[in-house]
């Protein structure tokens, strides 16, 4: 089957020149379309989607991931690094001829990962902000004083430490359950607490306050609760004022079907979003993604790598709930699917500040992972249960998350989530069919999915039919 892709409508850099050249004195063309030699770091479903992408490229020469998963080494190799140890990394760096680092996951960048390479000799290209820009996660108080400095629209809210908590308490007064908390720092994917009782709400802002999250909740964020429907958008920018909209998805967070139960790292995901329309994302652009690449701009923060908005739309309006310094988890699953385009070049455009008008292309099909997990996830569950189907998923491609190889070769689960089913389809029934055909062949002692993925969106669609 043929496959025609469009290109992305949503390209409006605000500038398409870099501050400075990009090219090194001297720099031959060749030279700078020279086969790249890659390190990704991560291990998660995320970073083995990235890698699987990555290695198509033609530009490649090398992928490294550090530390990846039993899946990622189908893609290239993986190395034994912890994506925290910095000096490890330099020396592999130095001893590879690594010419670019893609960070997948968050805790590199908010430990500033990008700073401590800034005016090494030989310093690796590196896909993703700074420590200041990495702050947009790395704090959620940060993150919503930037909102309200460039009117960036989101929920109300207010931070409070120990010494505050009374005044906490009475903000939470003035609220409508339910109440949402949110621990001021990374903690997780576990920092945030939606309690629909008012006194349960302020014994739980004690809690966090007193280190329920550790350090990360010594700051707790106390906002309005925002009903409406979900849906991740992310965005590639050069910090020049250049960046690419990737395409929307919609990922689902809770455990249970009918979305109850706890909250996960991500049971699944589906591109396109139903309701992310042409004049819904004319919205987001004009009123979040512009304010935000320019507010970044402005305050004299480098920030080159991906931006995770977690959008919420309220009344047709779209509003920010958070944002991500990173791709997010299952999306990039389905994301990677859908960018036509080779993606390492646009990586490495982004890295040196210079985006400018490099397109952007679209598959125009459907895209949902359906994520593969351990039973008793998100709370204690079994490794090392045997995993067995891999081969009998049809057309859907695995995503590995929580697995690893043994010596002999057997696959086992080595965390929660565990695999993410992945597929493609003209509409999102075909999707989602490879994508449940693939979850129910793989098999081990304990495997959960969601049987329920996609179906809000498949409401929309057919609500609009």
């Amino acid at each position: 089957m043929s496959i025609q892709t469009t290109l992305n409508p949503y390209i409006y850099p605000v500038s398409s020149q870099p501050e400075k050249s990009p090219f090194n004195a001297g720099e031959t063309l060749q030279e700078k379309t020279s086969p790249l030699t890659v390190l990704l770091l991560g291990s998660g479903g995320r970073e083995c989607a990235l890698a699987w992408k990555i290695a198509q490229s033609p530009a490649l020469k090398h992928l490294y991931i550090a530390p990846g998963n039993g899946g990622t080494g189908a893609y290239g190799q993986n190395v034994d690094l912890s994506p925290l140890d910095f000096d490890a990394i330099a020396r592999f760096v130095s001893e590879h001829g690594v010419d670019m680092i893609v960070v997948g996951n968050e805790d590199p960048l908010v430990a500033g990962i990008y700073d401590y390479f800034q005016g090494r000799e030989g310093a690796p290209l590196i896909v993703g902000p700074s420590k200041a820009g990495a702050a947009l996660e790395g704090s959620k108080d940060f993150a919503k004083q930037f909102m309200v400095r460039h009117n960036i629209p989101t929920a109300r809210y207010r931070s409070f430490t120990a010494e505050t908590v009374a005044e906490g308490e009475k903000f939470l007064e003035e609220l409508r359950p339910p109440y949402v908390l949110k621990a001021d720092g990374l903690a997780a994917g576990k920092g945030v607490l939606i309690i629909d009782n008012l006194d349960e709400a302020k014994a739980s802002l004690r809690e966090m306050l007193s280190g329920m999250f550790g350090k990360s909740s010594a700051t707790v964020v106390i906002e309005e609760f925002l009903k409406g429907i979900e849906c991740s958008v992310f965005v590639l920018t050069d910090g020049n004022g250049g960046y690419r909209i990737l395409p929307v998805a919609k990922d689902y967070k809770r455990i249970g079907e009918g979305d109850t139960g706890p909250n996960t790292g991500g049971m699944g995901a589906v591109s396109p979003v139903a309701f992310a329309d042409d004049v819904f994302m004319k919205k987001v652009e004009e009123r979040i993604i512009l304010p935000t690449v320019n507010g970044l701009k402005a305050e004299g923060i480098t920030y080159r790598g991906f931006i995770f908005l977690g959008l919420i739309e309220v009344g047709g309006e779209p509003m920010v709930i958070e944002y991500n310094v990173r791709m997010g988890d299952p999306e990039t699953e389905v994301v990677m699917l859908r960018i036509a385009s080779d993606l390492l070049p646009l990586l490495r455009a982004a890295a040196e500040g210079c985006l400018g008008d490099m397109p952007l292309a679209i598959d125009p099909r459907y895209a949902t992972t359906v994520m593969v997990v351990s039973g008793g996830y998100p709370g204690s569950y079994p490794k090392g249960k045997v995993i067995t189907g891999t081969d009998e998923c049809g057309d859907a491609i695995l995503f590995h998350a929580g697995t690893k190889l043994n010596p002999d070769g057997t696959l086992v689960t080595s965390g929660g989530r565990v695999i993410a089913c992945s597929s493609y389809g003209n509409d999102i029934d075909e999707a989602l069919a490879g994508s449940f055909k693939a979850a129910n062949a793989l098999e081990y002692d304990g495997k959960y999915f969601r049987r329920d993925i996609g179906a809000d969106l498949k409401a929309i669609l057919n609500l609009k039919s």
